[in-house]
């Protein structure tokens, strides 16, 4: 089966739902901000990969990887994305160099007495 990207920004985290099955899912909305009309895309995580969402915040930019299901139930047609890779993108995945002190700053703190214990 194929597998499709797309990009966009984390706008709701649903929570997990669990199944007398024992089957669990959690659904979360990525709106595609580059489009001219923005599109709420609704996706699923099935069993072990809804742990995924817990390294995702609403508001974040991400990249979902996923793969499409469809079913019949009552003579209705349902289609599900399923997400399997999820990818934060842009700032958020990169450390930031405000985060860190400058080198001549940390100078500072170090005297010549100071053993450095390694």
């Amino acid at each position: 089966m194929a597998s499709f990207e797309l990009s966009g920004i984390v706008k709701i985290m649903m929570e997990e739902q669990t199944f007398p099955s024992g089957f669990s899912k959690r659904d979360f909305v990525v709106t595609t901000p580059d489009d001219k009309y923005p599109q709420d895309i609704c996706f699923s995580c099935l069993k072990d990969k809804a742990a995924m969402l817990n390294t995702v915040s609403v508001g974040q930019e991400v990249k979902v990887t996923f793969d499409i299901g469809g079913r019949e139930y009552n003579d209705r047609y349902f289609v599900n994305l399923n997400a399997w890779r999820i990818e934060a993108v842009g700032s958020q995945a990169s450390t930031s160099a405000d985060e860190f002190p400058p080198i001549e700053d940390m100078g500072e703190q170090l005297s010549d007495n100071d053993d450095l214990q390694f």
